[in-house]
């Protein structure tokens, strides 16, 4: 049930997860989660930057009231659930650029000034690491 990973920054893409509020898929069939890997693993390859921020993808993250949705997270660290994302490269870029950021962040939190417009309204939880609690 569970396969292990590298540990590390890493962005977990749900790949299951809707196209959007009204549609489960595109006109191919494929789903919005599996579309957002793909374009997460493209931008991904483009700049060196995003090298340090795994993309790992599994099915269904439990958030199926919403859609496209990313749990960011790395060890000692808050983690965070975002969503509501267009399965495309600019919204790719937006989340592995704050993902560049938390990963550089001491336990996870990123100033707001930091945050790419592409992120702003995307978050839907936040949790802490084991061991831990937020303050």
């Amino acid at each position: 049930m569970l396969t292990p990973v590298t540990p590390g920054p890493a962005i977990v893409a749900c790949n299951t997860c809707r196209l959007s509020a009204d549609q489960r898929e595109d006109g191919e069939g494929r789903r919005g989660g599996a579309l957002l890997a793909a374009a997460l693993r493209e931008i991904q390859a483009t700049d060196p930057r995003y090298a340090e921020v795994a993309v790992q993808e599994m099915p269904c993250l439990f958030a199926c009231t919403e859609f496209c949705t990313i749990h960011l997270r790395a060890p000692g660290k808050v983690s965070y659930v975002l969503g509501r994302f267009t399965p495309d490269a600019e919204a790719a870029r937006a989340i592995l650029d704050y993902a560049v950021h938390y990963a550089a962040s001491e336990h996870g939190r990123v100033p707001f000034r930091d945050w790419p417009q592409g992120v702003k309204g995307h978050f839907i939880t936040r949790a802490p690491p084991e061991g831990f609690v937020a303050e």
